[in-house]
């Protein structure tokens, strides 16, 4: 998702009490609250796509699935997130109703606005999670699926998958075809010259 300007400054048990009164969504880094945008069509479907894939293939496991607005907590870091989908399966999650703190698998969406700190700083934070195994990043734009998998000596290796390529998600031993993760996101260009539809 996105993290545009700066809104408050709190500690993070103030942050989850003001959070929970809000409207919209606010992301928190150290201190500091950033509100939330609102995301493209082809965002959603992506990030439901990939939902629904996994939630299906999870079933009657102990894993839970979320999407979009429940928070990963990364103490480390001092951050509270929205990832796009996140999946656990650590029974301490289900104690902390209000954010996620053990997370195997983060997936975001990349947009123009968000892509730098989706790699960059978020993706430094997201590292410090010890039960993180799988960082999955949607490339709409490339029409491609990243996933940043951490090896058996603790560092983070990149898996590129293209269109009609399988996505593997180890942590969650599954195969995803890209094709579907990705099915009905892309966009046609407006016209240029559109005039108003007659009355």
């Amino acid at each position: 998702m996105a993290i545009p300007q700066t809104e408050k400054h709190f500690d993070a048990a103030a942050y989850l009490a003001w959070e929970d009164a809000q409207i919209e969504r606010h992301e928190y880094v150290a201190g500091e609250v950033f509100a939330m945008v609102g995301v493209r069509q082809s965002h959603n479907v992506a990030t439901g796509n990939l939902y629904t894939l996994v939630r299906q293939a999870l079933k009657a496991t102990p894993c839970r699935v979320f999407i979009e607005s429940v928070k990963a907590r990364v103490e480390a870091a001092d951050c509270f997130f929205y990832p796009d989908v996140l999946v656990t399966c650590d029974p301490r999650d289900r104690l902390t109703p209000d954010y996620v703190s053990h997370p195997l698998l983060i997936a975001e969406v990349l947009s123009e606005s968000t892509a730098a700190f989706d790699r960059g700083g978020k993706f430094a934070a997201y590292r410090k999670l010890d039960s993180l195994q799988d960082y999955v990043l949607i490339d709409l734009a490339a029409r491609r699926i990243e996933v940043f998998r951490r090896n058996a000596d603790n560092h983070w290796v990149l898996h590129d998958y293209g269109v009609g390529e399988s996505v593997e998600l180890a942590s969650l031993a599954l195969q995803l075809p890209l094709d579907e993760i990705l099915e009905d996101t892309a966009e046609e260009a407006a016209p240029e010259n559109s005039e108003a539809a007659p009355r």
